[in-house]
């Protein structure tokens, strides 16, 4: 399921490794097919003035890459009820793989090595559960992103804010690029900006200003603009842009451009003497 993945070079793995803090530690080796991303503080984007909490994340492991339509077709391959003439519309709605030619043909507007979309969350979350994965969560998902191309802060990269912005002025293209063609992040994570959207675990904890998600003005503000009015850093229009999507999202939805990528926890195991 995942012959489209790359090794990391050694140099990124070892930096990777040692970041973690696990450098003289004894673990588990990570698959070839994920990058370690290290313990740290996520700050979340909040609809108040009062100063925004800090959410501690733990090391973990997240794929280098995005889910490739080869790696869903494989796993719809093994789990019929995943197909798209199968699928329950409890599930996944209208739309489900709506881009592939048929239930085993992704077909030319979803080549193999491109990254899967049209995949609701619970999709998502079934074809994490049966690679022994799961889905990152918020914290864990942006905390990885907020890294730039040569350090672990991108606020001030100025090559991943231009290719990043230079994405989000793009209309979707017809068809999706190759995840190969994404750069790499300073922890080795490829394309989590400037190829697909990305579900994650509690996607629908985004931007809550409630007890419930039924403030449907809040997306509307967000995505005029008028989210940022109270917000933590009100010039991260990108950061706006991605939790105006979570909370818009319901769990069977599924659009053109939202794919997902898998995470994992780090395993260490006892140290010999």
């Amino acid at each position: 399921m995942h012959g489209f993945r790359q090794h990391l070079p050694g140099q990124r793995a070892l930096l990777a490794l040692a970041v973690l803090g696990l450098a003289g530690s004894t673990f588990a080796a990570p698959p070839a097919d994920m990058v370690p991303i290290p313990a740290g503080r996520y700050t979340p984007l909040l609809r108040s003035t009062k100063d925004a909490p800090q959410v501690a994340v733990a090391a973990f492991l997240l794929d280098a890459r995005p889910v490739t339509n080869a790696e869903f077709l494989a796993f719809v391959t093994a789990n019929p009820k995943w197909r798209r003439s199968q699928v329950s519309k409890l599930f996944a709605d209208s739309s489900y793989l709506e881009n592939w030619t048929g239930d085993l043909e992704p077909g030319l507007k979803a080549p193999l090595p491109a990254p899967v979309v049209r995949v609701s969350w619970f999709a998502a979350r079934a074809y994490a559960r049966a690679a022994g994965k799961r889905l990152p969560t918020i914290a864990e998902w942006e905390f990885a992103a907020a890294a730039g191309y040569t350090g672990p802060d991108g606020r001030k990269d100025e090559a991943l804010n231009r290719d990043l912005y230079a994405w989000l002025a793009r209309p979707v293209p017809a068809v999706l690029a190759d995840v190969a063609t994404a750069k790499p992040n300073f922890y080795g994570a490829c394309g989590l900006h400037g190829l697909v959207w990305e579900w994650v675990d509690d996607f629908n904890t985004a931007m809550v200003t409630g007890e419930s998600r039924a403030d449907t003005g809040l997306e509307r503000d967000l995505f005029c603009g008028a989210g940022s009015i109270g917000a933590k850093d009100t010039g991260d229009y990108a950061a706006f842009m991605r939790s105006a999507l979570r909370s818009s999202l319901q769990a069977n939805n599924t659009t053109s451009s939202l794919g997902f990528r898998c995470a994992r926890d780090v395993t260490l195991t006892a140290s010999t003497p």
